[in-house]
C-alpha cells in the first residue's frame, strides 16, 4: 500500500477521491487472496452489491504473486499516466520470487490476481462516480445562515450520492445538528468561533509547539502527502509491520480492507452533512464579526466547515481497527517512512482512538474547525466503524 500512497501523493489526488481508491484497492488486495487463507471468507455477499468475485483453480498458487499483480492492476487504472513506474515496481516483486516459485506459478498466480482486480474496477464502475462531474456542476447550494464561501461550490458537492459499501445509506449515521448560526456576541456560534479565536492566535501565535506539531503532523494534505485516509493505512502498514504477531498477509489484508472501507464510507457520511448544512468556516465568521485580520494556522480546504472530515474519517478507521487489534500501542512512523521531507517526528499512541482524537484536536489548532465540527464528525465516524464491524464477517 506504500506504493499506492507515492501514487497518491504524485498525482495530487484529493482525499475524497482517493478514500475511493484505496477502499476499493484494499478490497482488492483482500479478495485476491482470501481463496488462500484458512481462516477468512470473501466479502460477497456482505459489501453492497459486489458480485461474485473469481475463484481460483483447483491448481497451486503463490498468493503474494496473485496480490501483487492486484495492485498492479489497481493502480494502473487510477494513474494510466504511471505506468512505466508500476510496470517496474511490479517486476521488481516478481524478481524477489524468481528463485524459489517456479515460472508457470507465478503466472498463475499474475493471471488470477488480474481476474479479481478486473472483477473489483467493474463492480467500481457501478457506484455512480461517474455522475459526479454532471452532479456538481448541476449543484445549487442550499440557502442557509452563515453559508459557506470559497471557490465555486466547493470540491466535490455531489459526493455522498456514490454508492457506500456497508452503511446503508449517506445519513445512516449523520451527525445531530449544529448550533444555529448568529453573529450576535451572547450566542452559542459567536462562543465557538472565539474559542479557536483565543486558542490559535493570528496564524497559530497562541499555539505552543506541541500544538502546533499536531497540526501540521495531521494535517496530511494532498500533494504534500497521500491524504489522511493514506496516513491511517500508512498506520496499518506500521502496525502489521512492526508487531511480529500481525506480520502475515491474511492480517495485512484484513486491516487494509477495513481501513479503507471505514474511510470511504466515513467520507460519503460526512460529505452528505458538508453539502446539507453548507456552513461557514472559522476564518470566514471570524474575520466577519471578531477581527478582520485574523488567518488561521494552515491553508483551507475547498469545502463546507460541518463535520469535520479529518475527525469523521479518523474515528471510523480507528473504530474498525480495535475491532481487529484491540487496544494496540503503536509508534506512527508514516511521515518518516514516507515523507521524510518534512521532517516531521515519529509520534507514540497507547491506541487507535487516541491517535484519532489527536487527529480530530490537530483540525482545532490548524483553525479549520469549530469544536463541534470535530466532536460530531467523530461521533459520525465512530457509527460508521461500528456499523463495519458489526455488519462484516472476515473469519469464517
Amino acid at each position: 500500500m506504500n506504493e499506492l500512497y507515492e501514487l497518491v501523493k504524485a498525482n495530487g489526488t484529493q482525499p475524497a477521491p482517493a478514500a475511493r481508491f484505496y477502499a476499493y484497492s484494499g478490497i482488492a488486495l483482500y479478495e485476491s487472496c482470501v481463496r488462500g487463507m484458512n481462516t477468512h471468507q470473501s466479502l460477497e455477499g456482505q459489501l453492497q452489491a459486489l458480485p461474485d468475485v473469481p475463484e481460483p483453480f483447483n491448481q497451486v498458487y503463490h498468493w503474494p504473486s496473485v496480490v501483487n499483480r492486484c495492485m498492479a492492476v489497481m493502480a494502473s487504472s487510477q494513474f494510466p499516466g504511471d505506468q512505466a513506474q508500476i510496470d517496474a515496481l511490479e517486476d521488481s516483486f516478481d524478481l524477489t520470487f524468481d528463485a524459489t516459485v517456479a515460472a508457470a506459478v507465478r503466472l498463475r498466480s499474475a493471471v488470477y490476481g488480474e481476474s479479481v482486480a478486473n472483477a473489483i474496477l467493474a463492480w467500481a464502475a457501478t457506484d455512480g462516480q461517474a455522475t459526479l462531474a454532471a452532479c456538481g456542476s448541476a449543484f445549487v447550494p442550499p440557502v442557509v445562515d452563515g453559508p459557506w464561501s470559497g471557490t465555486g461550490t466547493g470540491d466535490f458537492p455531489c459526493w455522498s450520492a456514490l454508492r457506500p459499501f456497508v452503511v446503508t445509506d449517506a445519513i445512516e449515521c449523520r451527525p445531530g445538528q449544529p448550533p444555529f448560526f448568529f453573529t450576535l456576541p451572547t450566542t452559542e456560534w459567536y462562543a465557538e468561533a472565539l474559542q479557536i479565536y483565543f486558542l490559535t492566535g493570528d496564524a497559530g501565535a497562541s499555539l505552543n509547539p506541541q500544538k502546533i506539531e499536531i497540526a501540521n503532523y495531521w494535517d496530511d494534505a494532498p500533494t504534500t502527502t497521500g491524504t489522511p485516509t493514506g496516513h491511517w493505512l500508512g498506520i496499518v502498514g506500521v502496525v502489521t509491520r512492526d508487531i511480529p504477531a500481525n506480520n502475515r498477509l491474511d492480517i495485512a489484508a484484513e486491516a487494509f480492507a477495513r481501513a479503507g472501507i471505514a474511510a470511504a464510507d466515513a467520507f460519503i457520511t460526512c460529505w452528505y452533512t458538508k453539502y446539507d448544512k453548507y456552513l461557514q468556516r472559522p476564518v470566514t465568521y471570524i474575520q466577519a464579526n471578531i477581527d478582520s485580520d485574523w488567518t488561521p494556522l494552515l491553508a483551507m480546504p475547498n469545502h463546507p466547515t460541518y463535520t469535520s472530515e479529518h475527525a469523521t474519517q479518523a474515528a471510523a478507521i480507528a473504530q474498525a481497527l480495535t475491532d481487529m487489534f484491540g487496544p494496540t500501542a503503536f509508534v506512527d512512523t508514516t511521515h518518516t517512512d514516507l515523507n521524510p521531507e518534512l521532517g516531521y517526528v515519529d509520534r507514540y499512541f497507547d491506541n487507535f482512538l487516541v491517535a484519532a482524537q489527536e487527529a480530530a484536536s490537530g483540525r482545532l489548532f490548524a483553525g479549520a474547525h469549530y469544536a463541534f465540527d470535530t466532536s460530531e464528525g467523530f461521533n459520525s465516524g465512530v457509527c460508521v466503524g461500528n456499523v463495519l464491524n458489526a455488519g462484516l464477517q472476515f473469519l469464517k
